[in-house]
């Protein structure tokens, strides 16, 4: 059994693959600036290039964990991944809120998926 790591930092790294699953760490937005909605489409985009850098996709996406700030943001998140996720290929998923590491991210997504 082999396991690749993906951009190795001294506390994590943003990505795991072994025996054809990859796990990612928390994605969280670039620009905190924008809305829930922008923030979840960054945090989307950021998830489509990790998967595609290990030679998946979010077609293969085997469960989201999404955290939330504000529960009130769910409308606006749903409006994202709405826009993002694939008919037939919908994950399972939950959504949570929970205080993020820095007050001005509205979200992070975790993803494991197979590759």
């Amino acid at each position: 059994m082999s396991i690749e790591r993906f951009d190795v930092g001294a506390r994590m790294s943003e990505m795991a693959v072994c025996n054809g699953v990859v796990y990612l760490a928390g994605q969280v937005p670039e620009d905190a600036s924008q809305d829930i909605t922008g923030q979840t489409a960054q945090v989307l985009a950021a998830i489509d290039a990790l998967l595609a850098r290990a030679g998946s996709d979010k077609t293969k996406i085997l469960r989201a964990q999404i955290f939330i700030a504000d529960l009130a943001d769910f409308p606006g998140m749903n409006a994202a991944w709405d826009a993002w996720v694939v008919a037939g290929h919908t994950p399972p998923r939950a959504t949570v809120e929970a205080k993020l590491a820095r007050p001005e991210w509205k979200v992070e997504i975790v993803v494991t998926a197979a590759v």
